[in-house]
């Protein structure tokens, strides 16, 4: 029997992403316009966003300050300590 791993493409991930910050802009009651006003993000990328999950990087991190989830994105790229340890070996 083959194992089959199915990973998630970068759409799915950003739309992902747009459900779940839209599920937080409800909950904190806030309207689309009122969070554009209060995180200097367009209202038209705040719309994108929520609709297709596209969004440029600095207005992603401007939400994610005003909604205090800035250290979401600490893991981002970073080097897993495993992989160092790895790499420390071929470099001796």
């Amino acid at each position: 029997m083959k194992n089959y791993f199915i990973t998630k493409t970068a759409s799915q991930v950003q739309l992902e992403l747009a459900e779940r910050f839209r599920e937080i802009r409800k909950s904190k009651k806030l309207s689309q316009t009122q969070l554009a006003d209060k995180s200097g993000v367009s209202l038209g990328s705040i719309k994108r966003f929520e609709y297709t999950g596209q969004i440029s990087l600095e207005s992603l991190l401007k939400l994610a300050h005003l909604f205090d989830r800035l250290d979401d994105f600490d893991g981002v790229f970073k080097i897993n300590e495993d992989l160092k340890k790895i790499e420390q070996l071929f470099n001796q």
